[in-house]
């Protein structure tokens, strides 16, 4: 299964303040020039909002702030809003967006992403199936599925996903139905099973750990609280995204 280009009609995706060692074979370009070849580089640094943590600040200012500390990608959480509002919310958040080449993705709900041009949804195993998911946005919208086994993975992958994001690695107060963490080991499983899909790591990953996330197989990871609970969002986005650099140059270490 080979990681396939993400290309979003007339929007080259980009990865905001870092240089990276990106390969050949995908549209679009980072601030320094060099093409982002495949989607595992907008996978970098998720951030997956929550308005409670964000402790009254508006949630634009602060996923705008993770984005200049280099966040690559931004999920819009909410599970409690209406769709109208909702709505409103990705209308808000892709105005802060515009511009700096960061997809926005909106999780489960299929049909919010694509009344507000979303540039991609996520779902989880027990939302809307993959493949009806996929079948629905077409291919021109992203689309990401949580996991905790090789066996989910793949047929997540199977089903269109261009991602897969392995689910909880840590246990998080941010998902409190899980009750089984995959740890370092879930994410190693994954990664050897599936050598060439892109995937993210997420549950209880901060500063202190996201670079054992990325050294043990995930092409990046998503963050909740370590970012949106912050006081300053843009440098704890800085010192997370540090940590998964330094994790793929472990990986990259003969």
């Amino acid at each position: 299964m080979r990681c396939r280009p993400w290309v979003l009609p007339g929007r080259p995706l980009r990865c905001p303040g870092r240089d990276l060692p990106c390969r050949a074979g995908r549209s679009g370009a980072d601030p320094g020039g060099r093409p982002l070849s495949r989607c595992c580089d907008v996978l970098r640094l998720y951030l997956v909002t929550d308005r409670e943590l964000a402790g009254g600040r508006p949630l634009a200012e602060v996923v705008e702030r993770a984005v200049r500390g280099g966040a690559t990608a931004v999920q819009l959480r909410e599970k409690a809003l209406g769709a109208g509002r909702f709505l409103a919310e990705v209308a808000e958040l892709k105005r802060s967006l515009a511009g700096t080449g960061v997809p926005l993705f909106v999780n489960d709900r299929v049909d919010v992403a694509l009344a507000a041009g979303a540039d991609g949804v996520h779902v989880g195993q027990d939302d809307l199936p993959a493949a009806e998911a996929r079948r629905l946005v077409g291919p021109g919208v992203l689309l990401g599925v949580s996991v905790a086994t090789p066996e989910e993975a793949r047929r997540a992958l199977a089903d269109g996903a261009d991602y897969v994001s392995v689910s909880p690695v840590f246990l998080t107060p941010t998902k409190p139905d899980a009750e089984v963490a995959v740890g370092l080991e879930g994410v190693a499983r994954i990664r050897k099973a599936l050598p060439d899909a892109a995937v993210l790591a997420i549950g209880g990953i901060d500063a202190r750990n996201a670079r054992a996330v990325v050294a043990a197989g995930a092409d990046g990871v998503a963050v909740v609280s370590a970012i949106m609970s912050s006081p300053d969002p843009q440098a704890a986005a800085a010192a997370i995204r540090d940590e998964v650099e330094a994790g793929l140059e472990l990986r990259r270490s003969p």
